[in-house]
């Protein structure tokens, strides 16, 4: 069963060990999410350091310099630890690399493959007798070379405590998918509005998880369309089809809440937004969205956000 909202204890640590000419959109795809997720939350749920073999500045594919924050000596024991590499994986895949990947990868709970990674990963014997996937234009050569993994072509792939990643766009599903397992779907929901352009699609690779229904994707879009004047319930229903208890029933197994909640949670959202992001007065904005009265605006904001509207404003 999904969960719509979570807290996580201590802060979820991530390591990102890059190797140059690694890709800068792969990296961006994983840390940017991380980054709203804490925005968005206003929590340091995620906290991040990246890594090379020897400390050094790294650079992408497109010649962006990265400066690294510690040697991979130094990692200590860390939630997760992402492997990012993309071209020229073949010059890294040396005994030296193997080694290290081996040492790394006992002192995470999970290792990530992203990109060319997987193929490190593979080489390092760290991916044998799992399912995994890598980059699609390695697939075939990395199928005839590891024939100790059991390659698949998904765009996410996981098998225990390893996690493999088929490129940049498929980063992003991955790091999706980890916010959802952290923090709930509905700050997944709110990230994937920030960078997904129109109504999220709220798809992933990993389907158990995924909001693949219909009735709730039509759902969803009709609350972010009535968000100014809200529908009461049995009125969604009707307006999609179906009994208010088979709306309910669809909403509680993907999504983990009832739409009542998701429906509330859209709003203010978008009231956050224009708050944090406008210099509409708080009755305008309680008017955009479906708020009677500005004191009632402000009584769900501190609510769900601990702060009243002007002290998110001051944190623009």
């Amino acid at each position: 069963m999904p969960e719509w909202t979570k807290s996580p204890q201590t802060p979820v640590r991530i390591a990102f060990l890059l190797f140059d000419r690694f890709s800068n959109l792969c990296l961006a795809n994983c840390i940017e999410p991380l980054r709203a997720a804490n925005m968005l939350t206003l929590t340091d749920a995620f906290d991040w350091m990246i890594l090379t073999a020897d400390g050094a500045p790294c650079r992408s594919s497109s010649g962006i310099e990265i400066v690294a924050d510690a040697p991979l000596s130094a990692l200590r024991r860390t939630d997760y630890l992402f492997v990012t590499a993309s071209y020229d994986h073949d010059h890294h895949d040396t005994g030296d690399t193997r080694r290290t990947l081996r040492a790394a990868a006992r002192k995470a709970q999970v290792t990530v493959g992203l990109d060319a990674g997987p193929w490190l990963l593979a080489s390092a014997g760290l991916l044998n007798g799992r399912r995994a996937t890598v980059h699609w234009d390695l697939f075939d050569a990395f199928t005839e070379r590891f024939l100790e993994v059991d390659a698949e072509h998904e765009r996410v792939s996981r098998d225990g405590p390893m996690m493999t990643c088929a490129g940049a766009m498929s980063a992003l599903d991955l790091t999706l998918d980890l916010i959802a397992d952290h923090l709930g779907l509905a700050a997944r929901l709110d990230v994937e509005a920030l960078f997904l352009h129109g109504d999220p699609p709220l798809s992933s690779a990993r389907q158990g998880q995924a909001v693949a229904d219909p009735l709730v994707q039509k759902a969803l879009t009709l609350m972010r369309e009535t968000i100014e004047r809200p529908l009461a319930m049995e009125h969604l229903a009707r307006r999609l089809s179906c009994q208010a208890r088979t709306l309910d029933r669809h909403f509680r197994t993907r999504l983990g809440a009832p739409p009542g909640t998701v429906y509330r949670h859209l709003r203010l959202s978008a009231a956050r937004k224009l708050i944090e992001g406008s210099t509409l007065s708080i009755s305008e904005i309680a008017l955009r969205c479906g708020y009677d009265s500005p004191a009632a605006l402000t009584r769900a904001i501190g609510k769900v956000y601990g702060r009243t509207p002007s002290a998110l404003r001051r944190m623009r």
